[in-house]
């Protein structure tokens, strides 16, 4: 079920109106909010819930496996790990590693006919294989209780505002939410309902339109000039942040409206003034899941410098991996893992780590470089292939790139400005988790119009067609 559609116009308000009439009974909550869940997943393909059920059921009772046991211990651990980044592996992955097999013989002379399974990737299986691995992970590590309450753990793991796209929670932040009694509170509702608007705002404004005018750029690269491939990458910049952060936004918001806090994922990361500042504003939560259960374990930054750099650029060969099961993604993890270890070197990826930052001529310049050194990794990102990646890069650095853009046919006006709504909207909010939580100094009278205005815009410049989520296919 997508956010942007009219299932969940109508699915919401009927969960939501259940779960606050059953306050009184937290375990009836749960289970609603269980059965909701599954609805919710279901409601895209119902057979892949088995999957879900598997992970969640394996880990819950492994869980409890770890608490009690003191011998075998490693052994209920390698089970997890094996099942779920098995069935991960499997579902993403092995396509991709029988045709890379299959590509490996033909170089050497060779030709190997490999048949496709043309397997369907279930939605949000990266997310929720995470969140269910942090609570096994954790009780390992001794830094969790395991609970013995199945339904509040289902429920945890299939939470439905976060289920298929994050934030990735971990178990020692979510679970314990769904023990504690829940308020109907006027702030935290208002304020779910304001992060929920201006998720949809970049979601429906911002990314769909975007992705109209980059899908028919990169369908096309070989026909366009430097310019034109260069603005494409700029507008995939925002069509994957609105549509990523839109969503998270959307998330945190739909959870609020149920009691419930989730992490921030994004923190306004194009305001970023290098690339490791970026890193630790763009999809938190994946970043920081990866820190604490790969990036330490073998080894973070004790050792030698040139341990850590090779650490380094693991995490990121990772990250990029993780995103699918295609060259381009490996590529893209290394290029940032290239940006990044200069800094580290040098020992400046601590130098901004404040949001407070003003439009000072040196900080517009290092946001802007940062931004550009951004988008030129997205082509990579968004290729089709990385053979179409280097010819958009040998395109852009010719001088096709003064080129006149050929974007005649698009509405570029309106997209400009609704851009730049955008930017003034979230500087002015750089430093809040909420995105819209300032305009709660405008008048009353302002604050309205102001929230009238973006639904103008929500219902005026989208898209007629409903268009899924990118992070879906991750």
């Amino acid at each position: 079920m997508l956010f942007n559609s009219l299932d969940f116009a109508y699915f919401l308000p009927i969960v939501l109106l259940l779960f606050w009439l059953l306050r009184n009974t937290l375990k009836t909550q749960n289970l609603l909010l269980l059965v909701a869940s599954y609805v919710f997943y279901g409601w895209w393909d119902w057979r892949f819930l088995s999957l879900i059920a598997i992970s969640s059921l394996l880990d819950y009772s492994i869980g409890l496996k770890l608490h009690h046991s003191q011998n075998n211990r490693k052994y209920w651990l390698a089970l997890s790990l094996l099942v779920n980044l098995g069935m991960l592996g499997f579902f993403k992955y092995a396509d991709f590693f029988a045709q890379s097999f299959a590509d490996a013989f033909t170089l050497f002379g060779q030709s190997i006919d490999v048949t496709r399974l043309n397997i369907i990737l279930p939605v949000g299986i990266s997310f929720y294989t995470f969140q269910t691995l942090s609570y096994t992970l954790d009780i390992y590590k001794r830094k969790l209780e395991p609970t013995n309450s199945l339904i509040s753990f289902l429920a945890f793991v299939s939470f439905f505002p976060q289920l298929v796209a994050g934030p990735i929670e971990r178990a020692s932040h979510l679970l314990p939410q769904f023990f504690k009694p829940k308020k109907l509170e006027y702030k935290m509702v208002i304020s779910g309902l304001q992060q929920m608007l201006w998720g949809f705002f970049k979601k429906m404004v911002i990314a769909d339109n975007c992705a109209i005018i980059v899908d028919q750029i990169f369908s096309q690269a070989g026909d366009h000039n430097g310019a034109t491939l260069l603005i494409g990458a700029v507008f995939f910049a925002f069509q994957i942040y609105g549509d990523f952060s839109g969503y998270s936004d959307i998330a945190i918001g739909t959870a609020k409206l149920f009691g419930f806090n989730l992490s921030q994922n994004f923190a306004f990361p194009y305001f970023s003034r290098d690339i490791a500042e970026f890193w630790r504003k763009w999809h938190i939560s994946l970043s920081s899941w990866f820190k604490d259960y790969l990036y330490i374990p073998i080894g973070g930054s004790r050792g030698t410098k040139a341990k850590t750099i090779r650490n380094i650029f693991i995490i990121f060969l990772v990250s990029g991996f993780w995103h699918g099961a295609n060259w381009t993604f490996l590529f893209w993890g290394l290029a940032h893992a290239l940006l990044f270890v200069p800094l580290f070197v040098l020992n400046r990826n601590r130098t901004f780590s404040q949001n407070n930052h003003n439009l000072s001529l040196i900080n517009i310049w290092r946001m802007l470089s940062t931004f550009t050194l951004v988008c030129l990794a997205w082509i990579i990102f968004r290729a089709q292939d990385i053979e179409q990646a280097f010819a958009i890069y040998s395109k852009i650095f010719d001088f096709s790139t003064w080129a006149k853009p050929a974007l005649q046919e698009f509405n570029l006006k309106i997209i400009a400005g609704m851009l730049l709504f955008l930017l003034v909207v979230e500087w002015n909010n750089k430093s809040e988790v909420n995105p819209l939580k300032n305009s709660y100094k405008m008048p009353a009278i302002l604050r309205w119009l102001f929230y009238s205005f973006i639904l103008f815009c929500i219902s005026m410049f989208s898209p007629t067609q409903e268009l899924p989520f990118i992070y879906f296919q991750f």
